[in-house]
């Protein structure tokens, strides 16, 4: 059986909006970010879903509750997290983002590595595919965690997700599939 996951990035934060790289520090979703959750619904139309995960960063759990809440549960896990930047966490992207490569293997001075993110999503596809096997699971969540997918699922190199990474070429959609057999 395949478990078929849509996952879905959380909406845009006042901390995008300064291109700021929040990592694990909480943040509110801006007036834009309310609004791209308010209209995903419309966007995905009649996809259903057994469950919804998301991180339990804010960012996260309030586009899941505003996008989902009335139509499918929605349970919360910490592994889905953004990748913790440590010291950079809450830190201009400027200088967060050319440290990537460098975080694949070595972490992130008091924070995590890329590999760690990886690690976290692997024990949750896991669970995943141990207790919902043949069901379809949205997932709510930041840019590490769907880049860790693309390397588990998609078989790409971590330098191959960063540089096909879609918010470089900013080419959103509301939803991105993978099947977890």
């Amino acid at each position: 059986m395949v478990v078929k996951i849509t996952y879905f990035v959380h909406g845009t934060t006042t901390d995008n909006q300064k291109d700021i790289s929040s990592g694990w520090k909480d943040v509110e979703l801006s007036e834009l970010g309310i609004k791209q959750s308010e209209e995903l619904p419309k966007q995905i139309g009649k996809k259903k879903f057994d469950v919804v995960f998301c991180s339990d960063l804010k960012r996260a759990v309030d586009s899941a509750k505003i996008s989902f809440k009335v139509k499918f549960p929605i349970k919360q896990d910490k592994r889905l997290r953004e990748c913790n930047y440590g010291d950079y966490n809450g830190k201009f992207s400027e200088i967060v983002e050319p440290m990537q490569e460098k975080c694949i293997y070595e972490r992130f001075p008091n924070g995590e590595s890329y590999e760690d993110v990886k690690a976290r999503i692997k024990d949750f596809l896991d669970f995943l595919k141990k207790n919902y096997d043949g069901k379809r699971v949205a997932i709510v969540a930041h840019k590490a965690p769907q880049l860790a997918l693309d390397v588990l699922l998609k078989g790409k190199s971590w330098e191959e997700a960063f540089a096909e990474d879609w918010r470089k070429g900013k080419a959103w959609r509301p939803g991105w599939e993978y099947k977890l057999e």
